[in-house]
This record gives C-alpha cells, structure tokens and sequence, in this order.
C-alpha cells in the first residue's frame, strides 16, 4: 500500500478517537511509528529518529514511563501525526498471538462456549485474542511454534494501525466486553480445544 500525506491525514483522526476511546476504558494506549514510502519505494517506519523496524514501535523511547497517561493527554499524542495505535500489554492487557487458521478454530470455540474475547487481526495473518493480565501460557501453547504470548515489557499494534501491506483490523469488537477482559486460562482453553479439534467449513466461514 502507499501511505500517501492524504491519506495518513485523513486515517489519523479515526487513529487518534479509537485510541481516547480504549485509554477511557483503561487500557495503556502508546503511539507508534507509522509506515511511509522512500524514495526507491521501500517502506519505511517514520516517527522516531534512527530506527530500523520491521513494524511500528513507540516514538517515545520512555515509553514505559507513560503507560496509565490519561486520555486527555493521550488526544494530544495524535494531534499532528497519523502515529500508529499500540496498547503495552502486561498492564491490564494481555495478548495471544496465533496464526489464521488456529485463531479461526479457537474463536470458533469460544463462540460456541458463549465466551466474548476481542480479537485484532493483522494483514500478515495474526489474530491476537485481547486478554486481562496476570497468566502465563500452559505447557502445551508455550512449546507450539504459532502461540505468541505478550506480556509485560511488550505491546501489541491495535486497530486501525496501519501497516506495510494494510490495516490492522478487528475480528471481534472490544466493545461485546465492555471494560472486562476475560480470563487468559479461558482463551488458552478453547486454544488447545482447538489445536485438537476440527470444525466445519460452516462454521468458520461466520467468524
């Protein structure tokens, strides 16, 4: 995609109200570097001096001593710039990074155990299940080469980020939960339930 001034312009107010909206609801919102093209047609993550990233990071290089700011402030951060919408996780929020075809099963699962868990979607592939804070994988997801864990220290890019070849999207709204996110054990549940169980072309073709 070309990230041109227009378009980052006209992307940043929809960046700037999801990220007040999900620091009003507690979540440690940061803004990140966002894509941009070079001259030879490379993409490039501008936004903060001297980085060589494959993806957006915090433009702040304090950045962990400004999670809990309040979203006043938080509105101030993307008055100028598109900077992409990362959450630090380890702070209330926690993320499970799976592949496509995992996360489809295992939402599939939790769907049928009517359990709501907000899921982002990257356009590489990743579904990352939001989430509370405070567990460790089990056994099974921490030694499964597709499971991701982001925990304290980390962060996670959040709707609608955008990236080197689209938009961080959402699968399942933050909003069905309201302000409480579920439990990690019940999302590493339907994970396991669904590395060992096949599911129906119908029922994946509705998530």
């Amino acid at each position: 995609m070309e990230w041109s001034d227009s378009w980052r312009g006209a992307f940043r107010i929809e960046l700037r109200a999801e990220a007040v909206s999900l620091a009003w609801r507690g979540w440690p919102v940061l803004p990140g570097t966002y894509p941009t093209v070079s001259a030879a047609g490379e993409t490039m993550w501008a936004g903060r001096d001297g980085l060589d990233a494959s993806g957006p990071v915090p433009v702040h290089h304090d950045w962990q001593e400004r999670i809990g700011t309040r979203p006043e402030q938080v509105a101030t951060w993307w008055a100028g710039r598109s900077y992409s919408l990362l959450v630090a996780t380890g702070h209330s929020v926690d993320a499970i990074e799976v592949g496509t075809d995992l996360g489809r099963r295992a939402a599939v699962a939790l769907r049928n155990m009517g359990i709501p868990v907000p899921i982002a979607a990257t356009p590489s592939g990743r579904w990352m299940f939001l989430v509370a804070s405070g567990d460790v994988l089990n056994t099974e997801l921490s030694a499964h080469e597709d499971v991701r864990h982001y925990a304290q220290g980390e962060y996670i890019p959040l709707p609608p980020t955008p990236m080197a070849h689209g938009v961080v999207h959402w699968r399942v709204k933050p909003q069905i939960c309201g302000r409480d996110l579920p439990d990690a054990r019940v999302v590493q549940d339907a994970l396991v339930e669904a590395l060992h169980t096949a599911v129906s072309p119908e029922l994946v073709a509705t998530v």
